[in-house]
């Protein structure tokens, strides 16, 4: 519904929105008090601060670091001696603002314009870009190096409730098997080193290996993760794991980030040299590395706002986007069962031919996991084209690590019907295992 149009008065101009502003020249004077500069800044960007801006974006929130600004400055007066110290905190944390939503916001004008009056303001008003910030709601404290605290993940000013923060899934085990932030189901061979994610707090690179000659399958044999760092919650961090080496520290031999007792980041050792626990409590993140025979497996856990805090330059992440298609072993979430006479040792390969059948695979894969979603029909890929059993613990272990993780209980299992690897809520058989078991049995 419209609202009506206010009576423009000697002080204010008409925009070009039909609203009351206030005029060039109010602006112009010195500012008796900080709320007149916050609504000058407004007039001059044209953001509307009501409901009917049909320029904003729905997941862009330039219009809330506004209003955030306006109710931290409309109570400052300018002839006290504590204006400026506090006028600025409150333009540090507007930036802060904008910067956490510049990923969303790219486009929009807006944003743009805000960003470049804030700029404005800090140069007029000689602050700082390094220092203290103001809280939008005094009466609310919250934790920095606590994600369920910081105000991007659930906000608490002036009453607002909002939703709790998003979180997102991604795996990695076996031969490999991919499961991405966006749920889908990938096997690739990604030999040597790749990124699953590099985003502006945290980066993880695998390291691939082939696993037995004759077939196109690698599995991974080193992880790497940089916590790189965060305001006063952590400094940089690097955790390397390889083959026979599962450490529970950090290469620098710390296990943990922060000062005092406030431990923002800190490493748990489940099972000594088997399975380690990361937990970045500052960015929301959880990260489980454990080693299955000769190989590791991967499972993280993380806000969708800091998964989506990278660069353009940044988009090859396996987690986000996927195994390049050159790169994918599996058709659509399919997977090939591979043919006996493929698994052939060569040139004195230490990996002996497969002693499962397509049979004694299933059963074996059948004793962890009842259901036949994809982590079952990955375990019986993983058999029939290694041998190595230590792969059917990999494919429990790693639906165990989503059912630990992943926040969405429908969306734990995976069927290879399902489009693109996607989620299937029914409970359905891989639809082309039959012609691939008589391909396969006739090798046999």
């Amino acid at each position: 519904m419209p609202r009506p149009r206010p009576d423009a008065s000697p002080g204010t101009r008409m925009d070009g929105h039909g609203r009351a502003g206030p005029s060039r020249a109010a602006c112009a004077e010195p500012p008796r008090r900080a709320s007149l500069a916050a609504v000058c800044l407004l007039a001059r960007l044209g953001l509307l601060l009501g409901s009917g801006d049909g320029q904003l974006q729905t997941s862009c929130r330039i219009q809330k670091c506004t209003t955030d600004f306006v109710s931290l400055t409309s109570h400052l007066n300018s002839a006290l001696e504590s204006f400026d110290l506090e006028f600025c905190k409150a333009l540090r944390a507007y930036s802060a603002c904008t910067y956490r939503n510049s990923k969303v916001c790219r486009g929009n004008l807006v944003y743009h314009s805000a960003v470049l009056g804030i700029s404005d303001l800090m140069s007029q008003r000689n602050c700082s870009k390094d220092g203290p910030t103001s809280s939008s709601n005094p009466e609310v404290t919250h934790d920095p190096c606590n994600y369920s605290g910081h105000p991007e993940a659930r906000e608490h000013q002036g009453g607002e409730k909002t939703a709790p923060p998003t979180y997102l899934f991604c795996g990695l085990f076996g031969d490999p098997h991919l499961r991405t932030f966006k749920d889908h189901f990938q096997t690739c061979k990604v030999e040597g080193a790749w990124p699953l994610i590099d985003n502006n707090y945290l980066s993880v690179q695998v390291t691939n290996v082939p696993v037995v000659a004759g077939s196109r399958a690698t599995a991974t044999n080193k992880i790497t993760i940089i916590f790189k760092s965060y305001q006063d919650c952590t400094d940089q961090k690097v955790y390397q794991a390889v083959t026979d080496d599962l450490p529970a520290a950090f290469v620098d031999g710390t296990t943990s980030g922060g000062d005092g007792n406030t431990k923002s980041l800190r490493i748990v050792e489940k099972v000594s040299g088997k399975y380690v626990e990361m937990h970045a409590r500052y960015i929301g993140t959880t990260v489980y590395i454990r080693q299955l025979g000769h190989y590791l497996t991967l499972a993280i856990r993380m806000p969708q706002e800091v998964v989506m805090a990278y660069e353009e330059s940044q988009d090859l992440q396996l987690c986000v986007n996927g195994c390049p298609s050159s790169e994918r072993i599996d058709d659509s979430g399919h997977l090939p069962l591979p043919v006996m006479s493929h698994l052939l040792p060569q040139h004195g390969s230490a990996h002996p031919q497969s002693v499962y059948t397509l049979e004694t695979a299933t059963t074996k894969c059948h004793e962890k996991m009842l259901l036949k979603d994809i982590y079952f029909y990955s375990c019986v890929f993983d058999l029939l084209t290694t041998g190595d059993a230590n792969f059917t613990a990999a494919a429990h272990s790693a639906l165990q690590d989503v059912e630990s993780l992943h926040p969405r209980k429908e969306h734990w299992h995976i069927f290879p019907n399902s489009e693109g690897g996607g989620v299937d809520k029914g409970s359905k058989f891989f639809v082309g295992l039959g012609l691939v078991c008589l391909i396969l049995v006739a090798f046999l």
